[in-house]
């Protein structure tokens, strides 16, 4: 009989699968879309728009604005020491490797904003604008859970590849929140929140450092992120981006890598899931499925997922590596970034939240979402085609064409493969 510490052990290793991750997230957000156009649709919206903490902290929030500017804060402290270790210790720490995936990212989101635009000022639906930067961001979740069930077989760098990506292309989606979905802000909130991140900064790395000092001191950071009028999960970047990345007071292994263990598990069966919950509750009831998709910006968010995102990944990283010395890594040609692409254009969690801070009004949200939802897995599915396409087709032995044989790789589910 399994001890209750090893059985804690073993649904922990289970949280922090990739694959654990993008099934519970697909669960959550078909519970939502079932729920939100059933017969009992009115409780699902009641549950939504119930407020619940504290008015005198100005803290008084729906559930789904707390699953939103809460929950979501503890994905974004995963994804900014993700962050932190692969600048300090990954892929991200030699700037000539990272700066093909660098510049794919950027490109991967340029283009899709572009398109965006272009579609809905076509269309002439001025206040739809606003949601440029819906198709620009990926879920790293979800890619890295699609790549790891359909891309066995293949090199290992590929897995590197989309994650340096898709991690850049977080940093990049959260400045673009920061920045641009930002209304007001309240300066002296902003500095004692910056404060806050600075105490934790100094916590996190002495000696004594536990739980119950650091949850306090993150906790009040994140209420003073959102007083000072920022998307709050900007709070929990800055506090994983200031975590150690490299072993300390004699530790065997870094902080980073600790504290990405403790909190993904959490990230993965509560945050995620309950925000997806929360915020793929898409009711077409209303105005109908086909009225929704036809919106222009439910053209421009599906069109910027797939095609914007295709065309801007392939078409930087071709055009960087053919007309400068930058080459890809090691084991990876251009075809295998077909799929990469791909997966890139699954939008999903920070698509639907910038969905839900671009829009005031239900028609623009609801579309927006809709069109995400569609959009992303259009994205899983053709990408997952590429990946076993790509896995069953023979290699060179020089797949990024540096005049280098490629090295004998560990594949993805496997050993090696060279």
């Amino acid at each position: 009989m399994r001890s209750p510490t090893s059985r804690r052990s073993r649904l922990g290793a289970a949280l922090r699968l990739e694959t654990t991750s993008g099934v519970l997230l697909l669960i959550a957000a078909a519970a939502a879309l079932i729920w939100a156009n059933s017969a009992w649709r009115d409780g699902y919206a009641a549950l939504s728009e119930t407020v619940v903490g504290p008015a005198a902290l100005h803290l008084d929030l729906s559930l789904a604005t707390w699953a939103a500017d809460g929950l979501l804060a503890i994905f974004f402290f995963v994804v900014g020491v993700e962050l932190k270790h692969e600048i300090a210790a990954g892929s991200l720490r030699r700037p000539r490797e990272a700066a093909v995936p660098v510049l794919a990212a950027i490109g991967g989101m340029a283009l899709p904003a572009v398109i965006f635009a272009i579609i809905v000022a076509a269309s002439g639906d001025q206040p739809g604008l606003s949601g440029w930067a819906i198709p620009t961001a990926t879920d790293i979740a979800f890619a890295l859970a699609i790549l790891a069930v359909f891309g066995r077989g293949l090199p290992m760098p590929l897995r590197t590849f989309l994650l340096t990506l898709a991690v850049v292309d977080d940093l990049l989606a959260i400045v673009v929140i920061a920045v641009f979905y930002t209304a007001s802000i309240s300066v002296l909130a902003l500095v004692g929140s910056l404060a806050t991140v600075a105490v934790f900064a100094v916590l996190v790395r002495t000696r004594w450092a536990r739980w119950w000092i650091l949850v306090p001191v993150a906790v009040v950071a994140w209420a003073l992120m959102h007083e000072a009028g920022v998307h709050a999960t900007v709070a929990g970047v800055l506090l994983g981006a200031v975590v150690p990345a490299t072993a300390i007071h004699g530790e065997s292994d870094s902080r980073t890598h600790r504290y990405e263990e403790l909190v993904r598990p959490v990230s993965t069966a509560i945050a995620l899931p309950v925000f997806a919950f929360f915020s793929a509750g898409v009711s077409v009831g209303g105005a109908g499925f086909i009225d929704l998709i036809a919106q222009p910006v439910s053209v421009g968010v599906i069109a910027g997922l797939i095609v914007g995102k295709i065309v801007g990944v392939l078409g930087v990283t071709a055009l960087v590596t053919k007309l400068t010395p930058l080459r890809l890594p090691d084991g990876i040609g251009l075809r295998d970034l077909r799929p990469i692409a791909l997966l890139t254009g699954i939008g999903f969690t920070v698509s639907l939240l910038i969905a839900e801070l671009s829009f005031s009004d239900a028609l623009h949200t609801d579309a927006a979402k809709l069109a995400i939802l569609v959009g992303s897995g259009i994205a899983a599915i053709l990408a997952a085609f590429e990946l076993r396409r790509d896995a069953r087709s023979a290699r060179s032995r020089d797949m990024n064409e540096d005049g280098v044989p490629d090295r004998r790789w560990p594949v993805i589910g496997g050993d090696a493969r060279g």
